[in-house]
């Protein structure tokens, strides 16, 4: 098994992105939803490209320091060329959750690479890095410095900070320079991060605003592994400037001819985000029949408790008539507020209960459900690993980030098709997208 590129996700929707990258542009990959065992490994000899989904984006940074290095090892050992360390296109994070500058010390510790690149700019997701800066599109599609997005109101790790060297320093103590706009277009990348490197910096940041500029860093970054094995952070940009460099090199196969994606009713929707993009999503798919089931997150944590089943109840009775049905915690971050449900981790679990229990209750219906949209980054990466999956693999692009992928299971789910989303991605009418409508 020759491997191109491993990569960890530090959430499931960020891992799927990954996924969509890859797939859709020729390179054969599986994303793996926990250390993968031998037998798994086995099902899929042709690959090129390996991924671990987990969730350290919601974990401290004792908790990283804990589990991230045997995660790292084990990837390590495939010894491909590259591998990353994937976050969120937005680098929301801060020193006590999903912190990126503890996750680098650690790929240096285990991998021991001469610089770690960071690369956040993503341009087919409207993400762009200036000047170390952090730019993103809003759900309006304006685009603003990341401290002005609706991001810097995330309830956990608020973007408060768009010079992402700064924000990095508050995680760690390393040096982290950059590689700007005008030394990728001088052509002295090489010549600046030898110097970068002798003075001391860790880690390398890389503008990143066209796809002129991602070709530029993925062609010198792919150059670079092929002398000695690089540790990676970003975002799917890093992907992105990788299968560049790759379709360069006339490395990739011929990308699967597109497909309109088949009508999958009921379609069943669970959300656990608070953010205005979803908001928009819930509102806009209420208005045009969808059922809508309100969840109270706090009740939800109750396993046992009466919430649950009556929401159990309300999902079988509307998924067995044919309708499309959205479960939800919150209608924005205003009714958000008024919430208090604990860790991220515990809602998502409790999420991923319900969804679970109601799989198996609609699986031997007339109309069972084969389609399925996980909204909220940290709460789906907690509610996907109670399914019992043990991989996911590309099935079809809906909209930039969020694709449509194939379940892998020891169970009756095998072959569930599942979407993934951050909070703030999608159009309006996403779910619709999703069904296939």
């Amino acid at each position: 098994m020759s491997i191109l590129y491993t990569f960890y996700g530090d959430d499931f929707t960020g891992s799927t992105d990954v996924l969509e990258r890859l797939g859709s542009n020729g390179v054969p990959a599986v994303l793996f939803l926990g250390p993968p065992t031998a037998r798994h490994l086995a099902l899929f000899p042709d690959v090129k490209a390996i991924g671990i989904a987990g969730d350290s984006r919601s974990r401290s940074p004792e908790w990283m320091s804990a589990h991230l290095p045997e995660t790292f090892r084990m990837l390590r050992d495939f010894d491909a060329p590259v591998t990353h360390y994937k976050v969120c296109s937005t680098f929301d994070s801060s020193p006590a959750s999903g912190s990126i500058g503890r996750a680098i010390e650690i790929g240096l510790e285990v991998f021991r690479p001469a610089f770690v690149p960071v690369v956040v700019g993503a341009p087919h997701l409207r993400r762009y890095v200036a000047f170390g800066n952090l730019f993103a599109a809003d759900p309006d599609g304006i685009v603003q410095r990341i401290d002005r997005h609706p991001m810097s109101r995330h309830p956990v790790t608020p973007m408060h900070e768009a010079d992402l060297r700064v924000h990095l320093a508050a995680q760690s103590e390393l040096k982290v320079g950059l590689i700007d706009i005008p030394m990728l277009q001088s052509g002295d990348s090489s010549e600046a991060v030898v110097s970068l490197v002798a003075a001391g910096h860790a880690a390398i940041l890389f503008d990143t605003i066209d796809g002129q500029t991602q070709a530029t860093v993925g062609a010198f970054l792919w150059s670079q592994a092929q002398k000695r094995p690089l540790f990676a952070a970003g975002s799917s940009g890093l992907t992105a400037a990788l299968i560049s460099a790759w379709r360069a090199l006339d490395m990739l196969t011929e990308p699967p001819p597109h497909q309109p994606l088949p009508t999958s009713r009921p379609l069943l929707v669970i959300s656990g985000s608070c953010s205005e993009a979803t908001r928009r999503q819930l509102g806009y798919a209420l208005a045009r029949g969808y059922r809508g089931i309100p969840l109270d997150p706090v009740a939800l944590l109750d396993r046992n408790g009466p919430a649950r089943t009556e929401a159990l109840r309300a999902a079988s009775q509307s998924l067995a008539a044919g309708e499309d049905t959205v479960l939800y915690t919150a209608l924005g971050p205003v009714e958000a507020l008024a919430h208090e449900a604990g860790p991220g981790s515990e809602l998502g679990a409790a999420l991923g209960w319900l969804l679970r229990d109601l799989l198996a209750r609609t699986g031997a219906s007339p109309s069972p459900v084969r389609r399925v949209l996980l909204c909220g980054g940290d709460t789906a990466s907690h509610a996907v690993q109670q399914l019992g999956l043990y991989a996911l693999t590309w099935a079809a692009n809906l909209q930039p980030g969020v694709p449509l992928c194939r379940a892998h299971a020891d169970s009756e789910l095998h072959g569930l098709e599942l979407v993934l989303k951050g909070g703030q991605v999608g159009s309006e009418d996403f779910f619709d997208v999703v069904r296939g409508a």
